[in-house]
């Protein structure tokens, strides 16, 4: 194995420590590079993040993947973090409808028959949708089956377009489509591009039985991507520095890169850019991409999160989603944030345009009324916390044409290259996207220097 000291081994920068950046890091490092990673933030993780609120330690907000999400587990396994993620035994969705008479409880769960006869006794007893509308829900998901998510005509098409053709009712896209839909893609279907839809629905609903069950974190995220994850890079032998910001990329006179870290500089011959992609756009030097300004064209869409400590416990499963309510999904994080005495809830609110920016008093007004509507248990307990996070540019914007401007992982300059969940992963904005285009990058920079590397990718695919 080749060292640091080793003038043969290849030196790399990594821009970036979310998961992204630190996935690129550990996969060069991994083939023999010496790897130097650069965050600005005081931590890694990126986006997915934890902080400290008096005793409690707090998600910036609420992250699950499935078991389709193949890099995100494989990320989870190289960090030595997968038993404090673990995965549901079987999909199982509690739904609450509060929009009709009286509130109804209903499940989307599988069984273990085959692909897609694993959902068909779920979609049958899922009591939000008529009859007709439950069998008109199966015919969409024969025709979705059809699609190939790499096609770029599908880019171009909204998803609600595409469910209307389909025989699908407004009922059926709030109860089912965007119910999923919202939480994976964070738009709902008339704002999504239907090869991403095409993408999450097929990968996590149409391919095996299990790819849809649900994993997430029972510790802090911080736990993972910057506690577990930091030191995994030291292992490797990454060089990591937090609080450290990249004001510029030049190349030496040899052709090597120089990252400006302020008045240091650090020589490369491999650079990944992994950050925002406004961020990597200001980076990113002349000639690097043949239309830069394609980056800038990448909208951008928030989520919120509203988070609830209540005196006393109001909610006995790990989560469910509702409907008829403007609440969307709701997880207990009482363990994870290390309270021992009452609960405490964290509401995730998806496409969050309207809402980003209303004061706490608002929403406190808004969503406190709406939690006890939906849980009953909730009607006179104490309130001990109630606070907001918000992340305004949490995703890119899965809109109609963004497939055309998301950039492969390769530029036109040689060893410099790109990482992101904005970059051309087939993934819409999640973990697992983030996690592919790491290895993406990755591989590209190995395949250029011409070091032998697993790729992961396409076993995975």
């Amino acid at each position: 194995m080749t060292t640091a000291d080793d003038p043969q081994s290849g030196q790399a920068v990594v821009v970036g420590g979310g998961l992204a950046g630190i996935t690129a890091a550990l996969r060069l490092a991994d083939a023999g590079l010496s790897v130097t990673l650069v965050e600005g933030r005081p931590r890694l993780g990126g986006l997915a993040f934890s902080f400290r609120r008096g005793g409690l330690s707090v998600d910036n907000g609420q992250h699950v993947y499935l078991r389709c999400c193949t890099a995100y587990r494989w990320f989870l396994d190289r960090v030595e973090g997968t038993r404090l993620a673990p995965l549901q035994d079987r999909l199982d969705v509690p739904v609450l409808d509060v929009g009709g008479a009286a509130p109804r409880l209903g499940r989307l769960r599988r069984n273990a028959l085959p692909v897609p006869l694993h959902l068909a006794a779920g979609l049958a007893a899922y009591p939000h949708l008529s009859l007709a509308e439950r069998a008109s829900v199966g015919r969409a998901a024969l025709a979705l089956k059809k699609l190939d998510p790499d096609d770029p005509a599908l880019d171009g098409v909204d998803f609600a377009t595409w469910l209307g053709a389909h025989g699908q009712s407004p009922r059926t896209v709030e109860a089912l489509w965007d119910l999923v839909g919202v939480a994976t893609l964070n738009a709902r279907a008339a704002q999504s591009s239907l090869a991403l839809a095409a993408k999450v629905f097929k990968t996590g609903l149409l391919t095996e039985p299990g790819a849809a069950d649900i994993g997430w974190a029972r510790v802090p995220l911080g736990e993972l991507h910057d506690t577990l994850a930091g030191k995994a890079l030291a292992a490797a032998g990454v060089r990591t520095e937090v609080r450290t910001r990249v004001t510029d990329l030049t190349r030496s006179e040899g052709g090597r890169w120089l990252v400006h870290l302020g008045e240091e500089s650090v020589e490369a011959d491999t650079v990944v850019l992994a950050v925002a992609q406004h961020e990597a756009h200001s980076l990113l030097p002349e000639g690097a991409l043949a239309e830069p300004g394609r980056l800038l064209d990448i909208d951008t869409a928030p989520i919120l999160n509203v988070h609830v400590v209540y005196d006393r416990k109001v909610l006995r499963r790990p989560f469910f989603a509702a409907l008829g309510s403007p609440v969307q999904w709701v997880f207990d994080r009482t363990s994870a944030s290390g309270l021992t005495d009452g609960q405490y809830l964290a509401v995730s609110q998806s496409a969050a345009q309207d809402e980003i920016d209303t004061p706490v008093a608002r929403l406190r007004e808004r969503y406190l009324p709406e939690l006890e509507r939906l849980l009953p248990a909730a009607r006179g307990a104490g309130v001990r916390d109630f606070f907001v996070t918000r992340e305004r540019t949490a995703t890119f914007a899965p809109a109609p044409g963004v497939g055309r401007l998301r950039p492969a992982a390769r530029t036109d300059l040689p060893g410099l290259y790109l990482a992101g969940s904005w970059t051309a992963t087939g993934w819409p904005a999640t973990m697992e996207g983030a996690v592919r285009s790491g290895m993406s990058a990755a591989g590209a920079a190995l395949t250029d220097l011409g070091r032998p590397h697993e790729n992961f990718l396409e076993e995975a695919a």
